[in-house]
């Protein structure tokens, strides 16, 4: 089993994740990149190496997780003031998917009730003791981010990109959007970078270089670039990750490797964070030297 990251993330006194080490984001600004594959198999990676692992899906009008952990129960509160999450391969779960009667259903909500929810997922969900939060967020740089940048002190984000312009035209505004709120990026998984054929004959379908691109703008590091693999969406649909499901493949042994990438780039930047409890600051004067704290709300 492996040794947690020593130092956790500077958290204020009201955050609501006290006993979380690590909350990482995984974000993009496109859909299609493969972001919610790429958050569970992450977090499996990450308990699969050893750490105490949770898993939330934040995408509140198109949750996967379900689908791709293979779980549909609803979560129970023992006491009547906590949420229990959901529990599969040892990771602990929780999304609005759990608490839909029916699946297909949409969830038509305006802001303040999507607001409500996540803040309820960070509040009143007994996460317990934790190493890493991973948090899958839907796409684009709209109110769930910014919203949980004003709910906890997080660790940093993880932006998932596909090599080609298109994708990565909306991924550099995610990182933007990191740098106004004062998300550190952790760094850059290129999805989707290359096919291997049955001949074994490498194939680029979506160009190549944009992880890069995206890293170099975000100034952070390529943790690592994920080739297109069948079997990832194979066992997704299964509701077995590929790394619980077939852990010595190629494609499992890639996100291991990403997993021991974030591990090494958070213990890296923990320190660069600061010890004043962390709370997000953003810039409303347009320079560092007018942004003002943008407090944790209870």
């Amino acid at each position: 089993m492996s040794e947690p990251t020593g130092k956790s993330r500077p958290a204020s006194a009201d955050d609501p994740l006290t006993g979380v080490k690590h909350v990482i984001l995984v974000m993009s600004g496109k859909g299609g990149v493969g972001k919610s594959t790429t958050a569970t198999n992450l977090a499996m990676a990450l308990s699969k190496r050893g750490y105490r692992t949770g898993l939330l899906d934040a995408d509140i009008y198109g949750p996967s997780i379900p689908t791709m952990l293979g779980v549909s129960g609803r979560p129970v509160s023992a006491d009547g003031k906590t949420i229990e999450p959901l529990e599969r391969f040892g990771i602990k779960l929780m999304s609005i998917g759990f608490l839909l009667d029916d699946p297909k259903s949409a969830v038509i909500w305006r802001g303040p009730m999507l607001h409500g929810a996540l803040q309820q997922f960070l509040k009143d969900v007994a996460w317990g003791e934790l190493d890493y939060l991973v948090l899958d967020l839907p796409p684009g740089t709209g109110d769930v981010a910014l919203s949980l940048a004003q709910r906890t002190s997080v660790t940093g984000a993880v932006i998932v990109t596909t090599p080609q312009n298109v994708a990565t035209d909306d991924v550099f505004k995610s990182v933007s959007m990191c740098v106004k709120v004062d998300i550190p990026v952790l760094g850059v998984i290129e999805n989707m970078s290359w096919f291997i054929d049955p001949a074994g004959i490498k194939h680029e379908l979506f160009g190549k270089g944009g992880g890069q691109a995206v890293a170099d703008f975000a100034k952070a590091p390529l943790l690592g670039q994920i080739p297109l693999d069948q079997t990832v969406r194979e066992w997704g649909d299964k509701g077995t990750p590929v790394v619980q499901a077939a852990p010595d493949s190629p494609i499992a042994t890639a996100f291991l490797a990403l997993a021991d990438k974030v591990v090494e780039v958070v213990a890296a930047r923990v320190d660069e964070l600061g010890d004043d409890g962390g709370a997000p600051l953003i810039d409303r004067s347009g320079g560092p030297g007018g942004k003002r704290r943008l407090p944790v709300t209870k």
